[in-house]
């Protein structure tokens, strides 16, 4: 295999058992896609089959009220991906007959899949050669592979190079795998790394800076979410999913009661993204 030929063994006797990995349907593995999206996997693991039990395919997603997927979405936090599923479920039902397509093009135009999420699929449900850019494949390529920070376009082509023909399923879980438990962000484990001697960065001594630092990939640090925004959408949808909350309430809702201003923001700006609707007095999910 050549270059990180350590990495496969490694998965396969280190690899984590994640029920995604037990499916092929495109559906299914988009579903883990958008659910793992700034979410940690301990909490996608025990939500991924009950949100598939209530909607086992696009079309049954698509027919649903955007509700009732958002009501399922409970717990995963960043509710906006629930209503992007919808969407992205209501598209392929029109354009694809309910069965996601297996061309990038098409996937990159259905709504809220993006470059990485249509190339996963492509990845773990069809088994294309194609390589993936995520933070943990993000810093396996700076790191091992460039021993460097790469640009968007550049990681995407070091990524598809060291794809083993006819292995790229394999390959994508033992990269996300090599950064999630061995190559981490803050001290990463190179004494016990499976492909450190290949590694770039530690043939040159692990010299600083890191090279994740600005890679391609690489997720930026979130602001505090005690206090923000985010916490406020978070708490008023929350609430909705219990039923519906006058607008006098809304400000207790969001945990504002001192700033109804603030609050009444955040209500008309869900609105707007159509994650709620309002008829004046009450809001409540679509």
């Amino acid at each position: 295999m050549g270059a990180f030929s350590g990495l496969l063994p490694w998965w396969r006797a280190n690899g984590r058992d994640l029920p995604w990995r037990r499916t092929r349907d495109p559906w299914a593995v988009l579903v883990s896609e958008l659910m793992l999206q700034q979410t940690q996997v301990p909490r996608v693991v025990s939500r991924w089959q009950p949100f598939l039990d209530q909607f086992p395919t696009a079309g049954a997603c698509a027919a649903a009220p955007v509700g009732d997927v958002v009501r399922a979405w409970a717990g995963l936090g960043y509710n906006r991906r629930a209503l992007n599923l919808h969407r992205c479920a209501v598209a392929v039902v029109e354009r694809h007959a309910g069965v996601l397509p297996d061309d990038l093009g098409a996937l990159l135009a259905l709504p809220g899949i993006g470059p990485y999420t249509a190339r996963a699929i492509l990845v773990f449900a069809h088994g294309r050669d194609i390589g993936l850019v995520d933070t943990n494949a993000g810093r396996f390529l700076a790191r091992a592979v460039a021993g460097r920070a790469l640009a968007g376009s550049e990681a995407q082509g070091v990524a598809d190079a060291h794809v083993p023909p006819g292995l790229a399923w394999e390959w994508g879980q033992a990269v996300f795998d090599l950064g999630a438990l061995v190559c981490t962000r803050r001290a990463p484990a190179c004494d016990r790394c499976p492909i450190a001697p290949d590694c770039t960065w530690a043939a040159a001594g692990w010299a600083a800076p890191d090279p994740v630092a600005g890679s391609a990939g690489i997720s930026t640090p979130q602001s505090t979410f005690a206090g923000s925004d985010r916490q406020g959408r978070g708490r008023l949808v929350s609430a909705l999913r219990g039923g519906p909350v006058a607008m006098r309430d809304v400000a207790s809702a969001t945990g504002w009661p001192d700033d109804p201003a603030r609050a009444e923001r955040i209500a008309t700006a869900l609105v707007a993204e159509g994650l709620v609707v309002s008829d004046g007095a009450v809001l409540l999910l679509p």
